[in-house]
C-alpha cells in the first residue's frame, strides 16, 4: 500500500508513503480534491528526526482504523517543516492563536478547502488519554461538526485566519522606539534573571542550547567587561560540553536536555545546532583561550565532516533520535557491554570518569522507567580528574581517547539512527559560517575546504537563473528560497571571504544581497518578508523577526547589511539596516532578550566597530601574521579586506574607498578605521591590535 507521497523527495514525506492514510503532498491537487468533495483538510506538519512524529505515525497513521476514519472525513496533507518553513511558520502561529500556548511538532491543523484553519493540536494519541482527545474520537467529531454546523465552522475559521493575519500588524506601524545601550542592558538583565548558576543554561527543564543567546552575552562582555556575562557563557558551555547532551563517543550535540542538569537528552542531532554551537565554542576560545572550547569546536566539526558531509560537498540536515524503534538506543551503554569490549579494569575506569552504573543512569522520559543503560557524562573537568587520579592530563587524555575509539568502532556496528540526507541552503549557510570561523581562528585549512565545497555545491545545484533554491536531494533541487536561505548563505559567504580573502565570494555575497532586496524587501514598512514577491500565495505573507531555535532571517540580514555596507563603503545600504531597526523597535524594545541576534546587530551599530584594510602580498608571511593576530582575537564587530597587486582592480570595484590604500615602504600595512574615524596606517601587526584595543 502506498500513497502520493512516494513521488516526493523529502525523507519525512517518504517515511509516510506507505501509510494507509491517503496522504497528499502540499499542492493544488489536494486543495482541488478537498473543494470537489467539500471536505475539510487534515494538515500534518513534522520532520524526519522528530521523535513524537514517529510515535504518532506508528500509533495512528499506520493504524487501518484511524486511516479509514481520516480517509472518509478529510483530504489529508503531509508537510515537511524543513522543506516548507513558510507553511510551518503560518500554521504554527495558528496553533499559538488557538491554544494560546507554545506549540511544537507534530503540528496538526484542520482547515477548510481554502486553507483557513479551525482546529490545531500537536501530538494526538490514538485513543483519549491523559486529557488529550484521541484520533478515534476527534475525527468523527470534526466530521459531524463539518456536516451539521458548517456555517459556525467557517465563521470560526474566518476569525482565526483574521487573527493570524493581524499578527503582522505590529510590524506595519510607523512609530519607533529608541534602541540603544540600555536595550542591550535590558537583554542582559533578562538573561541574568533566568540563569541557572548551578547547572548553567537558562530557565528550567527542558533546556535548549540556543547558542545565539550565548553569542550575545559574549558581545556584551566584550562591550562592557562585565565578568558575570562571561561567567554565564562559560558555565553553560562547560556544563553542556561535559553533560549527557554531548555525544562523548562520537561527538556532536543532541537537540536539548529533558532535565536541568544537561544529562538526559532528546537524542536527535540537528545540523543547525552543531554549527551554531561550533561558532559559539570558537568565539569562546577567542575570548578566553580555554583549550576546552577549541576541543569542543573541533570535535563538533569532526562529527560533521565524518558523518554529515556528502561526497559532493553538501551537508546533510539531521540524524534521528530513534533507532530500532527506540529513542536513544544507539547512544546508550550497559556496564556489562563495556566490560565485554574493553575488560573489567578499563570498564571500571570509564565508569569512574563518565559516571556509569550497573543500575544505569538513564531514565526513559516517555515511560518514566529506569533502565540498566547509561549516558556518558562528566561531573568534573579532565584537569580535575587528572589530579584526583594522580596522572598527568596528557596520560589521561591519551587513555580516554584510545578507549573512546574502541567504543566508537563497536558502536558503528549498531543499527544507526535514520539520517535525513536532504541539503538545505539555509542550514548549509550556517555550516559555512562555522567552518570558516574555525578555519580562521585555529589556522585549519581543512575547514576552509569543507566550507568552500559547501558553497560550490550550492552554486552548482541550488541556484537557478540567478535565484537561490531551498532544498536538494538525490539529484533534484526545488522549492523557492526563503529569506533564511539568502540571509544564512550570505552570512556564510562573508565569513568565508574573511577566512580566505578571495574577493569572488565577497562579490557573490553582494550579488545575493541585491537579489534579496529585490524580492523580499518591504518597500512600505522595511524589513524582509519570509517569502519572495513571486512565491506561492498563502493565507498571509509573514515577516519573521523573533530569534528562536534559529536566529531569524531578518536579524541575520541586518548584520549582513551592516557588514556589506562597511566593506563597500556604501551608506545607502547601511541606511537599510537603520530602517529595519526602527521598524522592529516596538517589538524589540518590549523583550530585547527574545531578539538576541538583533542585539548583536545593535551592538555592531552602536560601535565600536572596525574596518581593517590589509595591503600587501596576501601570500607573504608578513600578511599572514596580520591575519593570524586578527583571527585569534575576539573581534566580532570588524570587517577585513585584503588587497594586493593581484586583486586591487576587483577590490577597488567592490570597495572604491580602498583605491588609495597601499603598502608603506613595500611592507604589509594595516589601515584601521573605527566609527567613521581612521587611524594612521601601520606596518606593525602588534600596533594594529593596539589601535583596535584602545577603542
Amino acid at each position: 500500500m502506498s500513497n502520493r507521497l512516494k513521488y516526493e523527495k523529502s525523507p519525512y514525506l517518504l517515511q509516510h508513503a506507505e501509510n494507509p492514510v491517503d496522504w497528499y503532498p502540499w499542492g493544488e491537487e489536494a486543495f482541488d480534491r478537498a473543494r470537489k468533495l467539500e471536505r475539510p483538510i487534515f494538515l500534518s506538519i513534522g520532520y524526519s528526526t522528530c521523535h513524537w512524529c514517529h510515535v504518532m505515525e506508528r500509533e495512528s497513521f499506520e493504524d487501518p482504523d484511524v486511516a479509514e476514519l481520516m480517509n472518509d472525513t478529510f483530504v489529508s496533507i503531509k508537510v515537511d517543516r524543513e522543506e516548507r518553513p513558510d507553511i510551518d511558520n503560518i500554521y504554527m502561529n495558528v496553533c499559538h492563536v488557538i491554544s494560546r500556548k507554545s506549540c511544537g511538532w507534530p503540528l496538526n491543523i484542520i482547515m477548510t478547502p481554502e486553507g483557513k484553519p479551525f482546529f490545531a493540536g500537536t501530538y494526538i494519541p490514538k485513543e483519549n488519554r491523559y486529557g488529550r482527545v484521541g484520533m478515534k474520537e476527534l475525527v468523527p467529531s470534526i466530521g459531524e461538526f463539518w456536516e451539521n454546523k458548517k456555517e459556525e465552522v467557517l465563521e470560526s475559521a474566518r476569525q482565526i485566519t483574521d487573527a493570524v493575519c493581524s499578527l503582522g500588524d505590529s510590524l506595519r506601524r510607523t512609530e519607533t522606539f529608541p534602541l540603544n545601550e540600555k536595550t542591550l542592558d535590558e537583554a542582559y538583565s533578562y538573561f541574568i534573571s533566568t540563569f541557572d548558576p548551578d547547572e548553567g543554561g537558562f530557565g528550567r527543564a527542558p533546556k535548549f542550547p540556543t547558542p545565539h543567546n550565548l553569542i550575545f552575552l559574549m558581545r556584551y562582555y566584550g562591550r562592557t567587561g562585565n565578568k558575570t556575562s562571561l561567567r554565564m557563557v562559560e558555565r553553560t558551555l562547560l556544563a553542556m560540553g561535559m553533560g549527557g547532551i554531548y555525544d562523548h563517543v562520537g561527538f556532536g550535540f543532541h537537540r536539548y536536555s529533558t532535565d536541568s542538569q544537561w544529562l538526559v537528552p532528546h537524542f536527535e542531532k540537528m545540523l543547525y545546532d552543531q554549527t551554531l554551537l561550533a561558532i559559539t565554542y570558537t568565539e569562546a576560545w577567542q575570548t578566553t583561550k580555554n583549550p576546552f572550547y577549541e576541543t569542543k569546536a573541533r570535535e563538533i566539526l569532526e562529527y560533521l565532516i565524518r558523518d554529515m558531509v556528502s561526497p559532493e560537498g553538501g551537508i546533510y540536515s539531521a540524524e534521528d533520535a530513534d533507532s530500532e524503534g527506540e529513542e536513544g538506543r544507539f547512544y546508550l551503554w550497559t556496564v556489562q557491554e563495556i566490560e565485554e569490549l574493553v575488560g573489567t579494569e578499563d570498564a571500571e575506569f570509564l565508569s569512574d570518569v563518565y559516571n556509569l552504573s550497573r543500575d544505569g543512569n538513564f531514565r526513559d522520559e516517555a515511560t518514566g522507567e529506569q533502565s540498566d543503560r547509561n549516558i556518558f557524562h562528566l561531573k568534573e573537568s579532565l584537569t580535575d580528574l587528572a589530579v584526583r587520579l594522580d596522572v598527568s592530563p596528557e596520560v589521561l587524555e591519551k587513555r580516554l581517547e584510545n578507549l573512546r575509539k574502541r567504543l566508537f568502532v563497536h558502536r558503528k556496528k549498531r543499527v544507526h539512527p535514520y539520517k535525513d540526507d536532504k541539503v538545505l541552503t539555509d542550514w548549509n549557510g550556517i555550516a559555512i559560517v562555522a567552518f570558516s570561523k574555525a578555519a580562521a581562528a585555529f589556522g585549519e585549512k581543512r575547514y576552509s575546504e569543507v566550507a568552500r565545497r559547501s558553497i560550490e555545491f550550492i552554486r552548482e545545484n541550488l541556484v537557478c537563473e540567478g535565484r537561490l533554491l531551498h532544498r536538494y536531494r538525490e539529484g533534484e533541487a526545488g522549492i523557492m528560497a526563503n529569506v533564511d536561505d539568502y540571509a544564512f548563505f550570505i552570512w556564510g559567504l562573508l565569513e568565508y571571504y574573511e577566512s580566505v580573502f578571495d574577493e569572488t565570494y565577497l562579490a557573490l555575497a553582494i550579488s545575493f544581497c541585491n537579489d534579496q532586496f529585490k524580492h523580499f524587501w518591504d518597500e512600505e514598512f522595511s524589513g524582509f518578508f519570509f517569502t519572495a514577491d513571486d512565491g506561492e500565495a498563502l493565507i498571509t505573507r509573514q515577516k519573521e523577526i523573533y530569534d528562536g531555535a534559529l536566529p531569524s532571517g531578518n536579524s541575520v540580514s541586518m548584520l549582513n547589511i551592516l557588514r556589506i555596507a562597511r566593506l563597500t563603503g556604501n551608506p545607502e545600504i547601511e541606511n537599510k539596516a537603520a530602517q529595519m531597526a526602527a521598524a522592529f523597535s516596538p517589538q524589540i524594545s518590549k523583550h530585547p532578550a527574545y531578539f538576541s541576534m538583533h542585539m548583536n546587530s545593535l551592538d555592531f551599530m552602536l560601535g565600536p566597530s572596525f574596518e581593517i584594510i590589509i595591503t600587501g602580498d596576501r601570500n607573504s608571511s608578513e600578511t599572514h601574521r596580520f591575519l593570524e593576530l586578527l583571527s585569534s582575537e575576539y573581534l566580532p564587530n570588524k570587517v577585513v579586506i585584503v588587497k594586493d597587486e593581484t586583486n586591487q582592480g576587483k577590490i577597488s570595484e567592490i570597495a572604491p574607498y580602498t583605491r588609495s590604500h597601499i603598502p608603506l615602504n613595500g611592507k604589509t600595512t594595516a589601515y584601521v578605521c573605527s566609527d567613521y574615524e581612521c587611524q594612521l596606517p601601520t606596518d606593525d601587526p602588534l600596533r594594529m591590535i593596539e589601535l583596535i584595543r584602545k577603542r
